[in-house]
């Protein structure tokens, strides 16, 4: 497979520099870590002056190979990440995009691309995390709505979000896979309780949902009743496969600053540690080019397993990132207050999210090495 760009797209990646060297130094200051309703509003705004440029269409309009670049490009350039807009630019749209009727992309795409609405993802509850399929969330018809009972947990910024992409079961007498419908439900509903969570690095972008007797309309349903788990399959492959492209970019660039931070402090002087930054260097090369990989496939608008290959070994490599940062802070990695601290408390839900490395290993097992499903 040839991985090397065009003119065209290599000319894309130029005006994109040009327009990225003139926007960013525009942008206000960043808002406080923990006040979501003003991140909400300065994420909102840099979406609405991608929009505004002709960017914004590379999410789901564009070839996988000018969504690399646009990653690419933006996370060197030190451009804010998409932030509160990650469910709706990552997983939600691209799902909406890929399954969803010409009335439902009409209605939720384009206020997303403009900047204008949040998403959440309603997937996990306290007992269905990495067994997805055993959600418990419960959806009876009635005339033109479903009504919704139950909770969700992990739900990521449910406090500022619009819509949420929500997983419930429909049918509780079928196989547990069967029984499951993908609805878009609005947070303004009637009935819908959020609670934030605080995580161990200080920060609330999690919340608990409580949904008691929430109406939905039939017509937010993506897919078909009881089709659920293929449609939220497409979505985990998104969110697999192509949403963690930054920060591939943004690991490479967290290395560089390791060694010139050891280099600084006297820690370079270890070989043990160069040979650790050495290998990690390699790995995140590696990974990169898995990535152009995965996203040269995806030409059908979804990525396939190999995001699951990604999703195992990057989750793993993060760590091992922020663990080579501890070392080379020392005493200094236990001051919140340092670069790279809060990253490795982060890093540790790496191999959780997005579904558990086990998972991981069971999807690489069976749908790619052609092994038996484990009893």
């Amino acid at each position: 497979m040839d991985l090397t760009y065009t003119p065209e797209e290599e000319e894309f990646r130029a005006r994109l520099r040009e327009w990225l060297g003139k926007a960013l130094p525009a942008l206000p200051p960043k808002p406080s870590p923990d006040d979501w309703p003003a991140r909400r509003a300065y994420d909102l705004g840099w979406q609405r002056m991608l929009y505004d440029a002709g960017y914004a269409h590379v999410h789901w309009d564009a070839s996988p190979t000018l969504r690399l670049i646009f990653l690419e490009e933006t996370e060197k350039a030190g451009a804010p990440y998409v932030g509160a807009n990650f469910v709706g630019l990552l997983h939600a749209g691209p799902t909406i995009a890929a399954e969803g009727t010409g009335e439902q992309r009409a209605r939720w795409l384009p206020p997303v691309l403009r900047g204008e609405e949040v998403w959440c993802q309603g997937f996990s509850e306290p007992d269905a995390g990495s067994d997805l399929a055993a959600l418990r969330t419960r959806a009876c018809r009635d005339g033109d709505d479903y009504v919704v009972s139950g909770s969700k947990i992990w739900t990521s910024h449910a406090e500022v979000a619009d819509w949420c992409e929500l997983l419930v079961r429909t049918d509780s007498c079928a196989p547990k896979h069967r029984g499951i419908t993908w609805l878009a439900m609005p947070m303004d509903a009637p009935g819908i309780t959020v609670r934030p969570l605080r995580t161990l690095a200080g920060s609330a972008e999690f919340a608990e949902v409580f949904l008691d007797e929430v109406r939905i309309p039939v017509a937010n349903r993506v897919g078909d009743e009881n089709d659920g788990w293929r449609v939220t399959m497409v979505t985990l492959s998104f969110e697999r496969g192509t949403a963690f492209v930054g920060e591939v970019v943004a690991c490479r660039r967290v290395l560089g600053e390791l060694a010139a931070e050891a280099r600084k402090n006297g820690r370079w002087d270890d070989p043990l540690l160069r040979r650790r930054l050495g290998r990690l260097n390699a790995e995140f090369r590696a990974l990169w080019r898995l990535t152009q990989w995965n996203v040269s496939e995806a030409e059908s608008g979804v990525p396939g397993v190999g995001g699951s290959v990604f999703k195992l070994r990057y989750s793993q490599a993060r760590q091992e990132l922020y663990d080579a940062a501890a070392d080379v802070l020392g005493a200094d990695a236990l001051d919140l207050d340092r670069p790279w601290t809060l990253d490795r408390l982060s890093s540790l839900s790496y191999t959780i999210a997005a579904g558990t490395s086990q998972i991981q290993q069971n999807i690489v097992a069976e749908r790619i090495l052609g092994l038996p499903k484990g009893r």
